[in-house]
């Protein structure tokens, strides 16, 4: 009789750690189920027009996919006001309330939010980051290999110094601000010092340690003979251009920027990229990890197409002409 029912008693307790099994797999699939809302971190770096263009598009792009805030799509929006250690306290913030995606825009948010989530699955995806290898946010930008990914927008320099020289035709120097510690000015810099060399250019290059040192950065390079100054996408020279543009026009030379607000701000022209079309490409990838895709996989894609904007106020106060070969550039003096 004890035998019959010790035996009836381990039936009853298999059968109960079976459904206690199948019932955890029940859970485990329908968490992998589409949500209703999806939650999606992001940092800004820094309050500028062209970062500000980035986050309108990212939201756009996530939209276009089916991921519309106010409906299935939550975002904790967070600026670091330029400032380190808020990023990295806002990265880790994001990562404890486990949001499902974190977005990032600039290197120094991307490289908050990798640090911040580096033991983790949660996927992050980035936008305006010049050089993802050199930053160390992938091992490839076809293949990234980590839980980053996103778009870089690398520089289109080569066309930079062309533009420079129809502008200056006998001009030698370019005048350079960036910051010591900030990879894509880093990579930016070596790159224009070899296409300029190429186009009879000398590049000289003043740097910083933080934006308190970017005016007196610029008054240098006047002072050394530039013969105008090339803006990059360098955090704390951007937030500083006021006092770039000022020490050029006590020098009598002009700067060109790297996108339409810098000269929409008084930048004489540049190689101008859409950084909200950028945006927007980030957040139809994010849309695709939010799908399910795994990062690791979603190759980094860069930006390919400039367009030549130059602002018309800036060109007559400096005597200039529009040269051969601008004239269907865009004037943005208005704008």
């Amino acid at each position: 009789m004890k035998k019959t029912t010790i035996a009836m008693a381990l039936m009853a307790c298999t059968a109960a750690l079976t459904l206690t099994a199948c019932k955890g797999t029940d859970t485990a699939d329908q968490t992998a189920q589409p949500k209703d809302v999806y939650t999606v971190g992001v940092i800004q770096y820094a309050t500028h027009p062209s970062l500000d263009n980035c986050y309108e598009g990212f939201v756009q792009g996530l939209a276009a996919e089916g991921f519309v805030e106010g409906e299935n799509l939550k975002i904790d929006f967070q600026n670091a006001q330029g400032d380190p250690a808020n990023s990295d306290l806002m990265a880790k913030t994001m990562v404890t309330s486990k949001v499902d995606l974190m977005g990032a825009v600039a290197t120094p948010a991307a490289m908050s939010a990798y640090s911040a989530a580096r033991n983790t699955d949660l996927p992050i995806v980035f936008t305006a980051v010049s050089d993802p290898v050199a930053a160390g946010l992938v091992k490839s930008l076809e293949q990234p290999g980590s839980n980053a990914t996103g778009t870089s927008d690398v520089l289109p320099l080569a066309k930079q110094v062309d533009m420079i020289r129809a502008f200056l035709p006998d001009a030698k120097k370019i005048g350079v601000i960036y910051t010591t510690s900030e990879t894509n000015s880093i990579s930016h810099l070596k790159t224009l010092e070899e296409v300029a060399a190429k186009a009879g250019f000398e590049v000289i290059s003043v740097g910083v340690a933080n934006s308190s040192e970017v005016a007196s950065a610029a008054a240098s390079v006047v002072a050394k003979g530039a013969d105008c100054i090339n803006n990059f996408t360098d955090n704390n020279v951007v937030d500083n251009l006021a006092s770039v543009l000022k020490a050029a026009n006590d020098g009598g030379i002009p700067v060109f920027g790297s996108e339409i607000e810098q000269v929409k701000l008084g930048c004489l022209a540049a190689e101008g990229i859409d950084y909200v079309a950028l945006g927007e490409q980030t957040g139809r990838m994010a849309a695709r990890a939010l799908k399910g895709e795994a990062v690791s996989e979603i190759a980094v894609e860069e930006v390919k197409a400039s367009t030549p904007v130059y602002n018309k106020k800036v060109c007559e106060a400096l005597g200039l002409t529009l040269p051969e070969g601008y004239q269907e550039a865009e004037d943005v003096s208005a704008a």
